[in-house]
């Protein structure tokens, strides 16, 4: 019985005790009322006695804080308003309690030693507490609380606070922790989007946030809801030349919630100016290497720059690695960073074990075609760079589209379309989510900026320069892909072909020169200038405002003013990521103000956001006469109608609402990844798994397929060594069912010219290693092993056909060959059977070659694959997307010319197959294990079946339908005959009892959906497992060196 010995906090037993609001209640007494104890929610009874008897036990509370109303203070003793306090979880002591007296049996014990840790009674508590402790690390760590505001983690604090039990007060008590809310949120970017500069008379450093979409805003709900952090490079006016300067800017910065990453001046200019602006600029914007003439291209210096961009992105990942903790969001942001979410993660794996953090990565220009990207030497460690975020974010469906072909012809990985429109990756077990996002202008900091008396003041005086024209307004780079001189070209042929305009319209165009690509913008000036003199030579110096501009860009005041004094603003790039100008200037001309009109290039992002643009090729020359034209007569009900068609994005998307779009698509990503991952068992790739009370939220049970399907997810484990090598000693009939490519042979490591959908294996043959266990298992006579494949009859023999006692079947177990006897014998030697099916194979191909014919004449690198039981189709040599178009296709065709025949397509690893619809591996599983079961009427006690593909999944279920049937082999479908055997030949089931124990083991290579019960990393842990159960004492980290080997995570 629990109870405590006194009331009051003091130690003396005294008559009565005071509550917080000051009401007293009565001592414990022989003659105490329990009614009044329960009335003040003192004392609960024990059994279900009525409570207004006397107890035969009682259990008290006690709220030794002295802070717990137990009773409301507008209704004092009043049962009703009484609060149901829970005060289970407060500091308690046991002593036994000695019922017929209702009294303490130690009255002894007088002093109340609460606040004394030695206080046995207080033991209970201690313990309790210290198991509470322990649940909230592994929670904090393993758990995801989803809520509007995002994913919440304790912070660092609070954490410290939790684990140390909660906080001492100055009298001694101890108070709860209490933990934040917020989720930490990592802005990661190569300039911060701040402005520094120094005061040059006081020497004092300032700053204040930029322009830049990723600055703070006021009154971001996503800085409000978590605690957000920027991190990158910074540069300043004047240059940073001491060690003192950094420690100013860096606790200027601080109180911004900004840490600056301060670099070698030269680190830094081979990384952006060399590597980013010379190499990845000018490639990610589809510029073919060999037109880079204009930068006096040097190969010579590219391994250089290449470096420097390493040691700059790795540079950023030891600075947060002591600041990254589980479950904080890394959001990495543009190319110059392209290889941190990589290193971030061999990072954590490191020190964790696992990937702990959320990593989103975010594309601001263009992604070229992958056949300009396969120009890089660098582009497929890129492409894993950013595949390691979770999530890859661009601002246009065809960046997006350009990614997803380089990942496939580069990388060879596939993707797919997930539920709710997202778009997957497989990338290392998991999927990366591709999504686009677009963000628009910053309308609050546009608002206070019209408010600016230089805005209007410049907008009046363009406006008095120009008189009685209208103005086609113009603000862009001085680089080449601005496209600005097609503009030119454009404008003087409007001149010539509509000469009314001479006279009546001005181009006032201004071009920025930020000196990032020198010769680029030098070369781009000489050509525009020479049009501009042109222009006006022959129309007068009134047709055109030509001006160059200094610095990175234009101040916004000047630009607002450019903006309201034009009627047309006309931007013609030929590449070129997202621009927010033209949005600012459709603000610019909100109501009351007149509708400007935008002439926007196809070329450009912003061409795919704002519906009421005019669209034009700005290499149609004539057909942007025509546009310009268009414009400049547009009447104003048109005008007000584009207006109206873009004023919401335009005013409604800023940089707040782009981040909590991204975020959306993140919570999905890592939803999608747990509902596809075991719910106890995080693999190396993934992020800690979620709750399972969270994961019943997120993902209902509405059928009991999904039931079924999460039910085998929970028990899908990675196969624990000892345990099967523990079974397999203990028993006495054992039988091996291994597939052959990806399970005992290493696949090869993709390369930039091999698809991995078609990987080869590593000579075809196992390692050394694995054909000495396989030699050894064989030679065990308790034990039946075979090696099912896919493969031909020749390549499996030439790998593996000499190890005496092993028995082998290939084209999916269509062709099959028992253990041979003697050492020497092979192919001649084997005898091989096959099963009848009951198809007419010659008739198939009669009518299916001829098919076949017609489409590897017209798919370059196709060929037909014939087996004795197979007929193939292999497109893996081809183009990527026109192989499986046609692949496509040939299957519609197939299933309509062979309707007649009991076949079926399979298209696996680039290849089109047509089998007998009965065969699968897990034809010959069954057999295997039945024949073994006959040959040894004791019966199978142990079973391993290993397989990495769709393939071999047939294998999985098959023996799961073998030990069910076992005792009942009277119902059970028969295997179908042999080829050749007469039926008395036929061997026959016998029946035969489950042995017990009976181990079965179905294990997947590598994790994914399967039937299996387990699985496994890689073909290197399925030999590291044969070397074990031979007994061979070769170490296992001979094979984890082994060439070809698969990074094992965790």
């Amino acid at each position: 019985v629990l109870d405590d010995d006194e009331s009051d906090s003091g130690g003396s037993s005294a008559a009565s005790s005071t509550i917080g609001d000051g009401q007293t209640t009565p001592s414990l007494t022989p003659q105490t009322s329990v009614a009044a104890l329960v009335e003040h929610q003192q004392v609960v009874a024990t059994s279900n006695d009525d409570p207004t008897e006397q107890p035969s036990a009682v259990m008290m509370w006690e709220d030794p804080f002295g802070a717990t109303d137990v009773v409301n203070e507008e209704g004092a003793g009043n049962n009703n308003n009484s609060k149901k306090k829970n005060l289970a979880n407060l500091p308690y002591r046991t002593i036994d309690i000695d019922v017929s007296r209702a009294m303490p049996q130690d009255e002894h014990r007088t002093l109340d030693e609460w606040n004394n840790p030695n206080d046995v009674s207080y033991q209970p508590y201690q313990i309790r507490e210290a198991i509470n402790r322990e649940n909230a690390k592994v929670k904090v760590q393993r758990t995801t609380t989803d809520t509007d505001k995002g994913y919440h983690l304790g912070d660092s604090s609070a954490q410290q606070q939790q684990q140390q039990g909660g906080n001492n007060n100055n009298d001694g008590t101890t108070t709860p922790p209490v933990f934040s809310n917020q989720q930490r949120i990592f802005f990661v970017c190569f300039h911060l989007p701040v402005v520094v500069v120094q005061n040059t008379t006081t020497g004092e450093w300032k700053a204040s946030w930029s322009e830049s979409i990723l600055a703070k805003t006021e009154g971001s709900q996503i800085v409000n809801a978590m605690t957000a952090h920027w991190i990158g490079t910074v540069s300043t006016r004047p240059p940073i030349r001491t060690k003192d300067d950094q420690d100013k800017v860096r606790a200027v910065l601080a109180a911004m919630n900004c840490t600056p990453i301060f670099l070698p001046t030269e680190l830094l200019s081979q990384h952006y100016y060399g590597f980013c602006k010379q190499v990845l600029w000018p490639a990610f914007h589809n510029i073919d290497i060999l037109d880079l003439t204009i930068d006096r291209w040097d190969q010579s210096k590219l391994e250089g720059w290449w470096q420097s961009f390493m040691g700059v992105n790795q540079e950023f990942a030891r600075a947060m690695a002591s600041s990254i903790q589980p479950n904080d969001i890394i959001w990495v942001h543009d190319y110059h960073l392209s290889l941190l979410p990589k290193f971030l993660f061999e990072q954590e794996v490191a020190q964790y074990g696992r990937n702990v953090s959320r990593k989103v990565f975010f594309l601001h220009i263009p992604f070229p075609t992958s056949q300009i990207f396969r120009e890089l030497e660098c582009g497929e460690y890129l492409l894993e760079g950013m595949l390691h975020a979770h999530v890859i974010g661009f601002h246009a469906f065809d960046h997006a589209r350009h990614f997803l072909n380089a990942a496939k012809r580069i990388l060879g990985l596939n993707y797919t379309t997930l539920e709710g429109g997202l778009i997957g990756v497989s990338f290392m077990g998991r999927t990366v989510i591709v999504t686009m996002s677009n963000v628009s202008i910053e309308p609050d900091m546009v608002d206070a900026a019209l408010l600016l008396p230089s805005v209007q003041q410049g907008t009046d005086a363009l406006r008095q320069k120009h008189f009685g024209r209208m103005i086609i307004g113009g603000c862009d780079i001085g680089q080449r892909l601005q496209g600005v001189s097609l503009k030119l070209l454009a404008f003087e042929g409007l001149l010539k072909d509509y000469p009314s305009w001479q006279t009546r319209v001005v181009m006032v165009q201004r071009i920025i020169l930020p000196g990032s690509r020198q010769e680029d913008e030098a070369q781009t000036v000489r050509e525009l200038r020479f049009l501009a003199k042109r222009i006006q030579d022959t129309y007068g110096e009134a047709v055109l405002d030509y001006e160059e501009v200094n610095g990175y860009s234009m101040p916004m005041d000047r630009r607002l003013a450019l903006w309201k004094a034009s009627d047309v603003l006309m931007a013609t790039p030929i590449r070129e990521g997202l621009n927010h100008w033209p949005m600012e200037y459709i603000y610019a001309h909100k109501h009351p103000e007149k509708p400007g009109v935008v002439i926007a290039s196809e070329f450009s992002a912003v061409n795919s956001i704002l519906n009421g643009a005019l669209r034009l090729n700005p290499y149609d020359i004539q057909m942007t006469i025509t546009t310009i034209d268009k414009a400049l007569t547009m009447d104003m009900q048109e005008r007000e109608g584009r207006r109206y068609r873009d004023m919401d994005f335009v005013s409604g998307s800023p940089s707040d609402r782009w981040t909590r779009n991204v975020l959306r698509d993140l919570k999905d990503a890592i939803l999608h990844e747990k509902a596809h991952s075991d719910s106890t068992h995080t693999s190396s790739a993934s992020t800690p798994s979620l709750s399972s009370q969270q994961l019943g939220k997120n993902r209902l049970i509405d059928s009991t397929e999904a039931y079924l399907a999460r039910e085998s997810g929970m028990a899908f484990n990675h196969l624990n060594h000892q345990t099967v090598k523990g079974a397999y000693e203990a028993c006495t009939r054992r039988v091996f069912i291994l597939d052959f490519n990806g399970t005992i042979v290493i696949k090869e490591p993709p390369g930039k010219y091999l698809k991995r959908e078609i990987l080869g294996t590593s000579g075809n043959k196992p390692l050394p290693e694995v054909i000495d266990a396989l030699t050894r298992l064989c030679a065990d006579p308790k034990n039946t092993v075979y090696v099912v494949s896919g493969d031909s009859a020749e390549n499996v023999l030439n790998a593996i056909g000499d190890i005496p006692g092993l028995g082998l079947a290939v084209s999916n177990g269509a062709h099959f060959s028992p253990p041979p006897v003697q050492k020497d014998q092979r192919l001649h030697a084997r005898k091989w059977d096959i099963f009848d099916l009951g198809v007419d194979w010659d008739a198939v191909k009669r009518v299916a070659l001829p098919v076949l014919s017609k489409y590897t004449a017209r798919s370059n690198g196709s060929f037909v694959k014939l087996t004795q039981f197979s007929i193939g189709w292999s497109y893996y040599s081809c183009d990527p997307e026109w192989g499986s178009m046609q692949a496509s296709h040939l299957v519609l065709e197939l299933e309509s010319e062979l309707r007649a025949f009991d076949v079926r397509f399979v298209t696996l690893k680039g290849v089109v197959e047509i089998v007998p619809r009965k065969l699968n591996k897990g034809l010959f599983v069954k057999k295997v294990l039945r024949d073994a079961a006959t040959q040894h009427h004791e019966g199978i006690d142990f079973i391993l079946c290993m397989g990495d593909d769709i393939s071999d999944e047939k294998m999985f279920t098959s023996v799961f339908s073998y030990v069910a049937e076992i005792g009942d082999e009277e119902n059970a479908k028969p295997t179908p005959p042999v080829v050749g055997q007469e039926v008395s030949d036929q061997p026959t089931m016998s029946s035969s009892e489950v042995r017990d124990p009976m181990y079965c083991y179905t294990v997947a290579v590598g994790k994914k959906a399967s039937h299996a019960s387990h699985w496994v990393h890689d073909a290197v842990e399925v030999g590291n497992l044969l070397v074990s159960l031979s007994g061979l004492e070769q170490e296992e980290t001979q094979m984890r060196d082994a060439p070809g080997a698969t990074e094992i995570f965790g």
